[in-house]
């Protein structure tokens, strides 16, 4: 493994701890690596409300910087009804969970073993 992947590795388990330690609701992780150019890990995840998707932003915001020095980008934390994080290497999707089921990132972005779009365990057809 490289120092690269290494530290997507690191990245991605932190942004993972994050999300467990403030219970955040049906995380999912879908790897990105070699089949799109704008990260290596799309994390999407639910909070129970807005109060809980702003806790979970800022927790990984935090985390983040603390432990790894590198900066992230926010959008729609004002709102809090779907919070984008842009961690270079990982993006971080927060949700409530109506707002989750409205757009269904996961059914777009679901991958089978070969590459293949699939739709995702739990997002409608």
């Amino acid at each position: 493994m490289t120092d690269a992947e290494k530290n997507v590795d690191a990245l991605h388990k932190l942004i993972l701890k994050c999300l467990e330690d403030g219970q955040a609701e049906e995380v999912v992780s879908i790897p990105l690596a070699g089949k799109s150019a704008i990260a290596d890990h799309m994390v999407v995840a639910s909070g129970r409300s807005t109060r809980q998707v702003a806790a979970l932003a800022q927790r990984i915001e935090s985390e983040v910087k603390q432990s790894l020095h590198r900066n992230v980008k926010i959008e729609g934390l004002a709102s809090a009804d779907w919070v984008l994080i842009d961690a270079h290497d990982v993006i971080v999707h927060l949700f409530r969970p109506e707002v989750r089921q409205f757009y269904g990132l996961e059914k777009m972005w679901a991958f089978d073993a070969d590459g293949a779009p699939v739709r995702a365990e739990g997002a409608k057809p």
